[in-house]
């Protein structure tokens, strides 16, 4: 039976947040949540022009060691993530799969040039990661600039949204089932 969301940290991210983001996620998915370790060997997913890492290989990564009882899995780091198409990403899901990555990266604001503050980032984690596992269950963008699943190009879009559903996406989520392998 696949009941539990495991959260695998990767190269470093603070130990404190991951225990406020476990309970969080419990919270908003109603799910056994536990840590993983795996030791990912992060210079493969690195690329050495762009000095970041394919978010999307750290999903095969995920795919391929994700334990029988998994519902989700979901890697958080503080590396700079990419995908090929696009600058930068603040994470990355499968669609209706069952694994996401989120980084801390270019959530902090030092990244910003402005003095660190964790509760920023750590609201700002949260809100992510929920997005990213929205899209694990089917979710896509959503237009309500409030909703946790409303699409953020800057961290400003991370601020001004809710880390909960919309009524309408929430309604979505309660109809889907989990993808079957």
């Amino acid at each position: 039976m696949r009941n539990t969301l495991y959260i695998v940290p990767v190269h470093h991210p603070r130990l404190e947040n991951l225990e406020l983001l476990k309970q969080a996620l419990s919270e908003v998915f109603s799910l056994h949540v536990e840590f993983l370790n795996l030791e990912l060997d992060i210079e493969a997913v690195f690329n050495i022009r762009r000095h970041q890492y394919h978010s999307t290989e750290i999903l095969a990564y995920l795919l391929d060691r994700m334990p029988d009882d998994t519902e989700r899995i979901l890697a958080v780091t503080d590396l700079d993530l990419y995908i090929p198409i696009l600058t930068f990403v603040f994470g990355e899901a499968q669609l209706r799969g069952r694994a996401a990555v989120v980084s801390c990266h270019r959530l902090k604001n030092e990244f910003y040039g402005i003095p660190a503050d964790n509760d920023i980032l750590m609201d700002r984690l949260i809100k992510e990661a929920v997005h990213e596992l929205g899209h694990t269950y089917g979710l896509i963008h959503c237009t309500n600039y409030a909703c946790v699943m409303h699409a953020s190009t800057y961290v400003e879009e991370i601020d001004i949204k809710d880390y909960h559903f919309c009524p309408a996406c929430q309604a979505l989520l309660a109809g889907t089932e989990p993808r079957q392998p």
